[in-house]
């Protein structure tokens, strides 16, 4: 597998956490990364978070890297693509400890939540569609 760097991603996610008030979110204390060459067949992307054994072993903070697959996270739309970050953003615990929220609050639901909220939020209300006469 390849991994490389994804600046559009971290961008894309520095908005997210913005507009969605995610401010648990240390940004400086997450990295993103685009994968390539998966063999995996239903994973779009995924959330790695540093244990607290290791925290405590190597003495650093907390870290979270947030890795976009792209075989599978590119083919999708603008819309599916942000849904799948705010999924991933998710995953981090507001006390941003190294652990994972599980998939018990992080389910399609919430996704679809927040990603109203998110939609709302970004894009001006359209005029009334009524005709005026």
């Amino acid at each position: 597998m390849d991994y490389n760097d994804a600046g559009d991603i971290r961008e894309r996610c520095e908005k997210i956490v913005s507009v969605l008030d995610m401010n648990h979110v240390d940004l400086s204390r997450v990295a993103f990364m685009r994968s390539k060459g998966t063999s995996t067949r239903n994973t779009v992307a995924r959330c790695h978070g540093l244990s607290r054994v290791m925290q405590l072993g190597m003495n650093i903070k907390a870290f979270y890297v947030i890795e976009v697959i792209h075989e599978k996270f590119d083919k999708l739309s603008d819309e599916e693509q942000t849904k799948v970050l705010i999924h991933e953003l998710m995953h981090i615990p507001k006390n941003f400890g190294g652990g994972f929220r599980h998939h018990d609050f992080v389910c399609r639901s919430e996704v679809d939540k927040m990603y109203k909220i998110y939609n709302d939020r970004t894009n001006p209300t359209n005029e009334s569609k009524w005709f005026k006469f």
